[in-house]
């Protein structure tokens, strides 16, 4: 047994998340840590609401709140979306917690006291209109490498190279499409050369392991050949204050939001373990050695941030523990480990264009979920995600996948096992001797638990889902094969018994297997083929308290008991169970669906 560390990305609390947010990072992380619970692993799900920055400051001011009543309020729907869509974190919280910001101040105080945060003059961008810093990520220009139109301020997605603001021609602010103002200004860097040496290594080992999608790997060795200094503090009066004598009291000198969106990995951790009593236990996970299990960390993100988990993140770890060129000790939390490995997925589309809330071409997860529930969703994700390749959604695909699949393909073959075995028994039967159609089928079953397993421990979730399926189609070839339906006589009873206990055999076996991809549906099936109680456990919000100087907040996380999780294997099924006509797993839906979608598109 392994300890598994699941850190998914922190969605922006900017408004509520759409399909192209969570199939980056929601579904898959899911599907991956659900399997490891299953695989008998201790994991730990983590991850929270990203609430600070200046594109939270300029949508406060346009709808009139402050930037604590709109995070308060995007924190609550995006948990929401999230476990109703099924994602079993351990704890989802956010990063304007007490909690938080002193993890955050312990990390940046201890890389600061090794070293490897330095104090340079730099030219700040300014947004003209309102005198705010404008973030990196919030510039866009032209590459002056490789001439890329929509190049960031922090990096050019096209070519790979780290860029600053400064670099870009013509740059301007992709919030209100200014040309930003660069003034002189005072800021601490993550000095990334002098940990340039210890991060190569670290990469190259994550290389040779062969583990990291080739674009992942291949895109972190590639950023470090122009690898400069980072800034790590802003001119901003909204996020976690300076911790150094004669910075923290500066009103308008904050944390860059991403030095405490990363940090957020582990003080989520701290969060959960100081939320069960037991304030040290985050360390199984986190500090190098603390158990005797192996520790292993994946992170889930959509590419375009991977400079901040293949390099960033990494550097700060290795800097706080003092493992760079400038030496150092490690802080109270000791040496942490770095990232197993990242694990980015390529882009989604929508009817062959980029999402954009901005002008209404996006499909959100709320509205997804009550139109159909979260069963075709994270089928979809699963089958036909941006995992390795960037891949569009569009409605007909949506609407034929559900159908084809999900209804005529698994829906089908539960619904008609759970008929004829209530019409011809009413239970679950004794079965008599098994004939080698029988063996075979059930060896191709018991195969699937392999293979489809051994492709989720490698987070190949299109394979493994394609998989699962292959051996729906063989259970269902198998009914084909026997004629159930035909064996109507006294002297063919034993024989009917036989194929129908073989069948929801395989059923219940199936349910297992695809139970990490539609959780909802494992636990309707485990029902109706005579199941008793929850199948698969699935998260809940809850309201809770601050632990520290916030102890009289209350905020809602996501959180969950999943101790009850069912191992990834077969299990008889219950001889005499009574099994009543099953009604429909999924819905089929109307093609007219198409049209009233894009319809929607069109309006919006």
């Amino acid at each position: 047994m392994s300890k598994i560390l699941s850190a998914v990305a922190w969605p922006y609390a900017n408004g509520p998340r759409h399909l192209g947010h969570v199939a980056g990072f929601g579904v898959p992380s899911d599907v991956f840590s659900r399997y490891m619970r299953m695989a008998g692993h201790d994991v730990l799900m983590v991850s929270g609401s990203d609430e600070h920055g200046t594109p939270i400051l300029v949508l406060a001011d346009k709808e009139g709140v402050t930037p604590q009543e709109l995070v308060d309020t995007n924190h609550a729907i995006i948990a929401r979306e999230l476990a109703d869509l099924g994602c079993s974190y351990d704890l989802y919280t956010r990063t304007t917690t007490a909690n938080h910001y002193a993890v955050a101040q312990e990390l940046f105080r201890q890389v600061h006291a090794n070293g490897y945060m330095i104090e340079q003059t730099t030219r700040g961008a300014i947004s003209p209109s309102t005198g705010r810093t404008l973030p990196d990520r919030y510039i866009e220009g032209t590459c002056p490498i490789c001439g890329y139109a929509e190049a960031r301020g922090d990096q050019c997605d096209n070519c790979g190279n780290q860029l600053e603001p400064t670099d870009l021609i013509a740059p301007k602010s992709r919030i209100n499409g200014e040309t930003p103002e660069f003034i002189e200004t005072q800021h601490f860097f993550l000095d990334l050369p002098a940990l340039a040496d210890a991060l190569r290594e670290w990469l190259s080992g994550r290389e040779a392991s062969g583990t990291w999608r080739p674009n992942v790997i291949k895109f972190s060795l590639n950023i470090l050949d122009d690898i400069r200094p980072r800034a790590m503090t802003r001119d901003i009066d909204w996020g976690i204050p300076v911790p150094l004598e004669g910075w923290e009291d500066q009103p308008a000198k904050r944390l860059y939001v991403w030095f405490d969106a990363v940090v957020g990995y582990l003080s989520a951790s701290i969060e959960w373990a100081r939320r069960t009593g037991d304030d040290e236990r985050w360390r199984d996970w986190w500090v190098e050695g603390a158990v005797p299990e192996e520790q292993l960390s994946y992170y889930f993100m959509g590419k375009d941030n991977i400079t901040f988990h293949s390099q960033i993140w990494p550097a700060e770890l290795l800097a706080y523990a003092g493992r760079g060129a400038k030496g150092g000790e490690p802080g109270t939390y000791g040496v942490l480990n770095l990232p197993t490995e990242v694990v980015s997925s390529e882009y989604l589309t929508m009817e062959g264009k980029q999402f954009s809330s901005s002008r209404g071409h996006v499909i959100g997860i709320r509205e997804v979920l009550e139109r159909y529930g979260p069963d075709p969703i994270r089928y979809f994700i699963c089958a036909a995600g941006p995992e390795n390749q960037d891949s569009n959604f569009t409605w007909a695909e949506f609407v034929q996948r559900n159908n084809s699949e999900l209804v005529a393909g698994w829906g089908n073959l539960v619904n008609r096992t759970g008929a004829m075995i209530a019409k011809s028994f009413g239970e679950i039967p004794q079965p008599g001797a098994l004939e080698p159609v029988d063996e075979a089928v059930r060896a191709a079953t018991l195969q699937a638990f392999d293979t489809v397993g051994d492709l989720l421990a490698r987070q190949r979730i299109k394979s493994a889902v394609g998989e699962a399926m292959r051996a729906v189609g063989e259970v269902n070839k198998y009914v084909t094969d026997t004629e159930p339906f035909k064996l109507k006589g006294d002297d063919e009873r034993e024989r009917l018994a036989t194929v129908l206990h073989t069948l929801i055999q395989c059923v219940s076996d199936l349910n297992t297997i695809l139970a990490p991809f539609l959780p909802h549906a494992a636990n309707r099936v485990h029902a109706f083929i005579g199941g008793e109680g929850e199948f698969i456990p699935m998260p809940v919000v809850e309201d809770v308290h601050g632990l520290d100087d916030d102890a009289d907040r209350t905020y809602p996380v996501i959180t969950g008991s999943y101790g009850s999780t069912p191992r990834w294997e077969s299990r008889p099924v219950t001889v005499g169970a009574p099994i009543a006509k099953p009604t429909g797993v999924f819905v089929k839906l109307d093609e007219s669906v198409v049209e009233e979608e894009l319809e929607r598109l069109r309006e919006s």
